[in-house]
């Protein structure tokens, strides 16, 4: 049974429509915008990107975006260009991915991959990629684009040292938190820290608004790791095991790999014998092991993390909301 110790929140049972309640309206203006491709003149792309974009996700990332610019006045209008930024960056990134791992599948739905061959699928997403720095730049920040810049390099340096790691025995553990920023909690930081610009605050509360985004982000993937191997296949769109089938490594193999270096199921996994069994029995092992209640642990302590760094910010609602989006995060299991 797993037991974590969930830090302590003011509505920490929410639920996430509960916690987005206050800005539903917002979201639905920041949705209208991701799914207009009206300006998009060949049809099959629009219809491809209307596809991806309408596969779902919570839109996790521009709810942080437009709590986190509620804390001074802003024009909206530049707060809905950040969240449709930051969410078609994370779209553009998703094509991608499909096409280094070939999958057809995601969230049980077909990628583009499963429509398009992988060069017509990598010129999709960059088509993406440019439509998310449109929308970057329509914030009409220098230091916004500046931002939106260093964040992509970031996210493609990590896919990189993920694609051309060495196969084989555990990497040190600072790769697999390198990742993840890159991954994840990069596209969070910027989120926040983006909006921290927009609003004009200062850089005390810049910088806090950058250490909330950072953590939440590595929590956020971390708890995804997690999934993988906990999860309800259904709820979180991916067959269980997924990351070890793909040879990538998370942070649940590192602390079962800390207390149990020798377990069987663990050294026919390095050794590569009998690939899908291994990774069952190793799934298993784990699921069985200390290593969930521990990562989730850590999970929880970025958590916390994030939500001490709000202090420095204004008591209004959004900051309470910040707090309940943090809880939901390491609480959630899809």
């Amino acid at each position: 049974m797993i037991q974590t110790q969930t830090p302590s929140v003011k509505g920490k049972d929410s639920t996430l429509a509960d916690i987005l309640k206050p800005i539903s309206e917002e979201m639905q203006v920041v949705e209208t915008a991701l799914r207009d491709t009206t300006h998009i003149e060949y049809g099959p792309l629009a219809e491809v990107i209307e596809h991806i974009v309408s596969s779902g996700g919570k839109r996790i990332r521009p709810a942080v975006v437009l709590f986190a610019t509620k804390f001074y006045p802003v024009d909206f209008d530049k707060v809905l260009a950040l969240a449709a930024a930051v969410e078609t960056l994370h779209t553009a990134t998703l094509i991608h991915d499909d096409v280094v791992d070939d999958s057809i599948l995601r969230r049980g739905r077909p990628t583009i991959n499963a429509f398009w061959n992988s060069g017509a699928t990598v010129l999709a997403g960059d088509y993406v990629f440019a439509r998310a720095a449109s929308f970057g730049a329509a914030t009409g920040e220098v230091r916004v684009m500046e931002r939106f810049a260093e964040t992509l390099h970031t996210i493609v340096d990590g896919e990189l040292r993920q694609l051309f790691r060495r196969r084989g025995g555990l990497p040190p553990r600072e790769e697999y938190y390198h990742r993840i920023y890159g991954k994840t909690g990069s596209l969070f930081t910027l989120s926040t820290e983006a909006a921290g610009m927009l609003m004009g605050a200062s850089p005390a509360e810049t910088e806090a608004l950058h250490t909330y985004g950072h953590n939440l982000g590595m929590a956020f993937q971390i708890v995804d790791d997690v999934l993988d191997f906990i999860g309800d296949e259904r709820r979180v769109g991916k067959p269980i095991g997924s990351d070890l089938r793909q040879g990538t490594i998370t942070l649940p193999v590192y602390y079962f790999a800390e207390t149990s270096p020798q377990h069987p199921s663990l050294v026919n996994y390095w050794n590569g014998d009998n690939q899908d069994a291994a990774v069952e029995e190793l799934v298993g092992a784990i699921r069985e092991s200390s290593a969930i209640d521990a990562t989730l642990a850590e999970a929880s302590e970025l958590v916390q993390k994030a939500i001490d760094a709000l202090v420095v910010l204004p008591d209004v609602p959004a900051r309470d909301s910040l707090r309940d989006l943090a809880a939901y995060i390491v609480e959630r299991r899809e």
